[in-house]
């Protein structure tokens, strides 16, 4: 059910005008050195990694799975959505030194 709901995402998010990839490869990185890769079920703007579920209720490991992802990669922003009986989602944010993207705040104030 999960790659069902990751294409239907993928179709309103690029509808919407916003660019995502799906199922993107990303790689672990530990003291500099490439440890392994997980794939990200959906990648919006380079910038938030998005994870979907089909599951009865999210639970820890779920929210564990998303926080190890911002902790591997420059991304900062995950989103972890459910699309069990009872739809929930989730934001999870991790502060991240190896950030290589800058954003001016005043972008937010026009």
């Amino acid at each position: 059910m999960e790659a069902v709901y990751r294409e239907a995402m993928m179709i309103a998010l690029t509808q919407s005008g916003l660019k995502a990839e799906s199922e993107v490869p990303l790689r672990v990185w530990f003291r500099g050195q490439k440890i392994g890769s997980f794939k990200a079920d959906l990648i919006v703007e380079g910038v938030v990694i998005l994870e979907l579920k089909a599951a009865r209720a999210l639970d820890s490991s779920h929210e564990a799975q998303i926080l190890n992802y911002l902790r591997a990669t420059e991304i900062e922003v995950g989103l972890l959505f459910n699309f069990g009986p009872k739809p929930s989602f989730k934001r999870q944010v991790f502060d991240n030194d190896r950030k290589q993207i800058s954003v001016d705040p005043r972008q937010f104030n026009q």
